[in-house]
């Protein structure tokens, strides 16, 4: 039977039906920019202060061992467990001078009296050798004060004026585990605003060179100001019912700016491309909405897929990541398909009014017109003509960049995180540099249960034998009988995370008792935090992979396709995880880039790396594939199909992915080294997927399997032609009385839309 190919309806010729959704924002729009107006100004008021009840904490699984071990010392002996360090500077006079050891007494007395605080000890109230620097011109105050993060945080404020600088003949400072995550959370907030204003500037002025018209440049502005406002009144709720991370905000601001751009630089291309076919801006929205619209919905979903599968890891700092990335995606996705499609009907032509690039056209001589897109055709034909050489040539490179990730060593965040000027840091400095031990860094182990002093004693011995330990201080115990409980410092050789202590946390754990033993401390949160990881890993990564292959597949109808897809998108990540290791654990660059590095990488963040990155980059691949896809069902040519897609996506995925940098990159000019690793580490992968990954590596994969790429067996073709979504649109006819009962009209060849 012969194939009969409809052709193309002209635009503006009849009717384009729409959706309920479509007609109402096309027969009101100004009532829908109405509700978007109201409904962002509550948000504003929603999220205001939200920043304020997040947490800058989150890397503990807080059903390990370590997580139970530490509530329970903070609980029955406070005095183990100091988050807050007053760093007594006694100079020349020494910290056993008469004059400085009153005001040191004083000082010490005084913070025990304050309300909510715990656990006093110091230097001169009990003597420990720790707590006093081996030069002797200081000596520490160590407290903890109780509470939750965000009530510890403003109890800190409140008395930190009250101890910090000169007190008679010491000067004292503030650190401690508190001290440095409050300073790194305030570090955050003002960095956070400062790449906001070099973002939007920059990024508008992008936008006018990619548009070409200043009132165009600025609806993915909008668009990305009404994602980040509601995605941060979203927090704001979620904060009532669980902590969230303050670094969930870098994530609401780039996704915000660089989502919203994207979907508006779609939907806008595919609106004029309506209008230059003849359209009215009414039936140009609609059938914007009806084609590209679905391709934004089901890329939105896609990238929403890879940022929910942080949710499995127990972690909150990766978890607030989930709900910040979830909420700004949707929230972009939905006003990029309800305001801009409400503006662009008011706006109507005018969407190209204010062409700022017109100057730059009329000096420049006339040029024969050229199809749109004819140089990016041009690279698709070139890599498809020499397809075998791109694709090998292309994947040894990023397998090349990506080997620096084989050596990755993790860790845990501490106070190097923040810039060298930081209080808190400078404080931790002087501790590791100048005592013998870190006060806040040694192997915390509690003993519970019925317990004999020569148990004790015994168990003491048989910690202080183990290779590695350095020191064993107690047992300091409390109750007795079966309510019996002590505590143990054990102090590790080396770094307090290091792989001696992490090994000593195993032997630990590992030693014999007559009673239950739990081991905690910053090693032992290291080695529950990577366990957590390891463990749950495998169902986040399938969680993306299958959910990815079936939206690709409802996509393409090709069951080859999402397997690509896949691949080559994990390919495109190599890059960014051999540059974080090469760069942020190994050093280079530091000194030009700002930071410290500390010879390992925090545990979580290569995790959040892959689900960003990697839902970014199946953004553009739909993108890319939508339009491959309808030409290839319009024509049946594979190699045109791929020139087509590539001509009319390669100039948006790249200014798209351009534009993203320039917003990652303004996220990592941060001060605080995590934030920046992941501006610029995401950045990188976004480029390196846009213009290596997309632009040679796509099309010389689909040359080499030719029209093999679009197969299915039958069972899964039949489950999408009634299932699957494509930016193809139907045929449009002229409304006609209903058919005969009995009869049914239906049309299966989809038509390539071509502006």
């Amino acid at each position: 039977m012969s194939e009969v190919k409809k052709a193309p309806p002209v635009r503006g010729d009849g009717p384009v039906r729409g959706g309920g959704w479509t007609r109402f924002v096309t027969a009101r729009p100004r009532l829908t920019l109405l509700v978007a107006l109201v409904l962002t100004a509550l948000a504003v008021l929603a999220g205001g202060g939200v920043a304020d009840r997040m947490g800058s904490g989150g890397w503990e699984d807080p059903a390990a061992e370590s997580s139970y071990a530490t509530k329970a010392l903070e609980r029955e002996f406070p005095g183990s467990q100091p988050n807050l360090l007053l760093l007594v500077d006694a100079g020349e006079a020494g910290v056993d001078d008469p004059a400085v050891v009153a005001e040191a007494r004083r000082l010490t007395e005084r913070l025990a009296a304050e309300p909510g605080v715990e656990g006093v000890g110091s230097y001169w109230a009990g003597g420990s050798p720790a707590l006093r620097s081996e030069d002797g011109t200081q000596a520490v105050v160590a407290a903890r004060i109780a509470g939750e993060e965000k009530a510890a945080g403003e109890l800190l404020d409140r008395i930190a004026p009250e101890y910090r600088g000169t007190h008679g003949p010491v000067e004292v400072t503030l650190g401690g585990g508190l001290a440095v995550r409050h300073e790194m959370q305030q570090i955050i907030q003002e960095d956070l605003l400062w790449a906001e204003l070099i973002a939007l500037p920059l990024t508008l002025v992008l936008l006018v060179m990619v548009f070409g018209s200043a009132v165009a440049a600025l609806l993915p502005l909008g668009v990305g100001i009404v994602a980040i406002l509601g995605t941060n009144a979203v927090l704001r709720g979620i904060t009532e019912f669980t902590d969230v991370s303050v670094f969930a905000q870098n994530l609401t601001t780039a996704l915000g700016l660089g989502l919203a751009i994207d979907y508006a630089l779609f939907v806008v291309r595919r609106y004029r491309e309506e209008l230059a076919s003849g359209a009215d801006p009414a039936t140009a929205v609609r059938t914007t909405l009806r084609t590209a619209g679905r391709t934004v919905l089901f890329s939105a979903l896609t990238v929403a897929v890879s940022l929910a599968a942080m949710l499995v890891f127990p972690q909150y700092f990766l978890r607030s990541f989930a709900y910040a990335g979830i909420a700004v995606v949707l929230l972009a996705a939905t006003a990029a398909l309800t305001l801009l499609p409400a503006a662009l009907v008011l706006l109507g032509h005018r969407v190209d009014a204010l062409d700022l690039r017109r100057l730059l056209r009329r000096r420049r001589a006339p040029a024969k017109d050229a199809p749109a897109g004819t140089g990016w055709s041009r690279t698709a034909g070139l890599v498809m003509r020499r397809a075998p050489v791109f694709a090998v040539l292309t994947t040894a490179g990023l397998v090349l960049l990506g080997l620096p990730f084989l050596g990755v060593k993790f860790g845990t965040a501490d106070d190097r995180q923040l810039p060298p000027s930081a209080t808190s840091r400078i404080v931790q400095e002087e501790l590791r540099a100048g005592f013998p031990g870190d006060p806040g860094g040694s192997i915390a182990v509690l003993a519970e249960g019925p317990a004999t002093p020569a148990e004790l004693a015994a168990y003491r011995e048989r910690v202080a034998a183990l290779d590695g330990v350095v020191r064993v201080d107690g047992p300091v115990v409390t109750g007795t009988g079966a309510d019996t409980r002590a505590y143990y410092s054990v102090v590790p050789e080396g770094p307090a995370v290091g792989d001696g202590a992490q090994r000593a946390v195993g032997e630990l754990r590992a030693a014999d008792a007559a009673f239950t033993t739990s081991v905690t401390g910053q090693a032992a949160v290291l080695v529950d935090s990577k366990d957590a990881i390891a463990e749950r890993l495998p169902w986040a990564a399938g969680i993306i992979v299958l959910v990815t292959l079936l939206l690709v597949f409802l996509l393409t109808g090709s069951v080859i396709v999402p397997v690509q897809a896949v691949l080559l998108n994990a390919l495109s990540l190599t890059a960014m995880f051999g540059a974080v290791v090469w760069v942020f654990q190994d050093g280079n660059l530091s000194g030009l880039l700002g930071f410290t590095a500390t010879g390992d990488i925090e545990t979580t963040l290569p995790v959040l790396m892959f689900c960003v990155a990697f839902g970014l980059s199946m953004d553009y691949g739909v993108f890319l594939l939508s339009r491959i896809k309808e030409e290839y069902d319009a024509t049946g040519d594979h190699e045109g199909a791929v020139r087509f897609g590539l001509a009319r996506t390669g100039g948006l995925i790249t200014a798209a992915a351009v534009i993203l940098a320039v917003v990652m990159v303004a996220i990592g000019t941060s001060r605080v080294t995590n934030t920046k690793m992941l501006g610029l580490g995401v950045a990188l992968a976004v480029v390196m997927d846009a213009m290596v990954v997309r632009s040679l590596l796509v099309p010389s994969v689909m040359k080499l399997t030719g029209r093999l790429t679009w197969w299915a067996p039958g069972p899964l073709r039949r489950f999408h032609d009634r299932f699957g979504i494509s930016e193809s649109e139907p045929p449009v006819t002229p409304a006609t009385p209903a058919a005969p009962p009995g009869e049914t009209e239906e049309i299966r060849e989809p038509v390539a839309t071509r502006g």
